[in-house]
C-alpha cells in the first residue's frame, strides 16, 4: 500500500479510522484525569465531515462541580469549565495534532449540566492544505 501522508479524516482503512477514533478518546480521558483530576466514564469520538473531529465525553465532573450543579450553579460551572478549557487549549489541539496527523485551526469546548456531558469539537485543517507540506 502506497504512502499517502499524513492520515486523512476518513481512512478508506475503517480499522484504522476506528483505531485513531480510539486513541483520541482515550487520549481526552486522559487529559481530563490531568487537568481536573477526574476523567469521563465513557468517551466516543466522532469524525463529523472531513475536517471535523467531535469527541463526546459522560459523566466528567467532579464532586465539587456536582456539588455547583445541585445548588443550581449552572453558568458558575460553565464559566469555570470555559476558563480551564481556554487555558489548556494547546494540549488538547497538540493532542489531536499529533494523533490525526492534520493542523488543529480551531478548538471549541462545551458542557450540557443537566446531561453533565462534554464535547470537544476540533477543525482540522483541509486535507488539500496537508498535500502540499
Amino acid at each position: 500500500m502506497p504512502d499517502s501522508g499524513p492520515l486523512v479524516s476518513r481512512p478508506a482503512d475503517v480499522e484504522e479510522r476506528d483505531s485513531v477514533l480510539a486513541t483520541v478518546s482515550n487520549a481526552m480521558v486522559r487529559l481530563y484525569k490531568e487537568l481536573f483530576g477526574r476523567g469521563p466514564t465513557k468517551a466516543r469520538s466522532y469524525f463529523a465531515g472531513p475536517d471535523v473531529l467531535v469527541c463526546v465525553l459522560r459523566d466528567t465532573f467532579t464532586p465539587a462541580e456536582r456539588n455547583l450543579a445541585a445548588l443550581g450553579e449552572h453558568q458558575r460551572l460553565r464559566d469555570a469549565r470555559v476558563f480551564f478549557q481556554h487555558a489548556s487549549e494547546q494540549e488538547f489541539r497538540g493532542t489531536v495534532e499529533e494523533i490525526v496527523g492534520r493542523r488543529v485551526t480551531a478548538f471549541v469546548s462545551g458542557i450540557d449540566v443537566d446531561a453533565n456531558l462534554a464535547a470537544e469539537l476540533f477543525v482540522l485543517e483541509p486535507q488539500e492544505a496537508n498535500a502540499a507540506l
